[in-house]
């Protein structure tokens, strides 16, 4: 009876073995066409310039003139797309160029940590390699503006003006996690981690929702949907060595009479959903705090130049370039337009 139910037991653990191999393959043979489909269905906007060591970094430029604007996106996995609505209106008065992070959306992967160092040098040779010529006005969004900061730092002899907006503070860490009473916490929640780890299997593409992003067309938040898995990786990387980019950022806080404009949310407790309050896991409290906290870090980002002006958007959150592109259009305006009669008048 006993050698029965072994033999049982045997064959059972065995059937559910094939089971988990054939469900594994699977998933990873239907990872492989999504992802082929995606090249198929959405393809890179831009142009993917090839920067040396076998990667191409997607670099997406419209419009003529100069100088040159450069849209550095936050960190996501939704890259150069969620620029869309800035950019084209851009276009419109000077040439300007969106782009993909190493290993987001249409940018091939890179090796070795992916810092704001590592991230300065991928866009400078980009722009060198597609022919793009400074001067450069530099927009940073959230994340963003640490890594315009370091770019600028590394290559500021190319950077005439810059616009942040709601952009990452070197002492954001610690200064809000004191205002909150919250301990720091680790970026990358391990569910995620898992996530990213198994994105050859399918199962991310399966339990991901979907991008939805009203202000964007369907075409481009279906190609951020279509690339968001493989997308994981490179936005963890990035989230890995978030605390030494802001260390490194934090080096260089001195622009001197650079055109810099900031533009800073202002959206009150009041305007957000109870899903959205619930979702934040502060209290109102908390909140205040926080976003006082936030406020006084965007200030002191206006003083780290002598020309520079500050707008906090009261009807905004933290995605200004959704919420309120035209403001932000407005301030790549004036900054353009400060650099151009400096240009005029040396």
């Amino acid at each position: 009876m006993r050698k029965s139910i072994s033999r049982w037991v045997k064959r059972v653990g065995i059937a559910f073995f094939i089971l988990a191999i054939a469900l594994v393959s699977i998933g990873a043979i239907y990872e492989q066409a999504a992802r082929s489909r995606a090249v198929k269905d959405y393809p890179a906007p831009g142009r993917l310039v090839d920067i040396g060591g076998g990667r191409q970094i997607h670099l997406n430029c419209e419009g003529q003139g100069t100088p040159l604007v450069v849209l550095e996106a936050g960190a996501d996995t939704s890259g150069s797309a969620l620029w869309q609505p800035v950019q084209e209106q851009v276009a419109r008065f000077t040439r300007v160029c969106s782009y993909d992070r190493a290993g987001i959306m249409w940018s091939d992967p890179a090796k070795g940590q992916r810092n704001s160092i590592a991230i300065a040098e991928d866009l400078h040779k980009a722009l060198s390699a597609a022919n793009e010529k400074p001067p450069y006005v530099l927009v940073g969004a959230s994340m963003g503006g640490p890594y315009v900061m370091t770019f600028t730092k590394f290559y500021g002899k190319e950077v005439a003006g810059m616009v942040l907006v709601d952009a990452s503070h070197p002492d954001q860490t610690a200064r809000l996690a004191l205002a909150t009473g919250e301990p720091e916490s680790d970026p990358i929640p391990i569910a995620f981690r898992a996530l990213a780890a198994i994105a050859w299997s399918g199962l991310p593409r399966l339990v991901l929702p979907d991008a939805e992003v009203p202000e964007l067309p369907s075409q481009t938040a279906k190609a951020i949907t279509a690339y968001q898995p493989t997308s994981l990786k490179a936005a963890f990387a990035e989230a890995a060595v978030f605390e030494d980019s802001l260390r490194e950022a934090g080096t260089f806080r001195t622009l001197g009479n650079l055109p810099l404009a900031v533009l800073s949310r202002g959206k009150p407790w009041s305007a957000f959903s109870e899903a959205e309050r619930s979702a934040s896991g502060l209290t109102r409290e908390q909140f205040n705090g926080a976003e006082a906290a936030w406020a006084s870090m965007q200030a002191e980002e206006a003083g780290w130049s002598s020309n520079s002006t500050h707008q906090v958007l009261a009807d905004s959150s933290h995605v200004i370039q959704l919420e309120r592109p035209d403001a932000i259009i407005a301030a790549i305006k004036d900054v353009v337009g400060k650099v151009t009669r400096e240009d005029a008048n040396p």
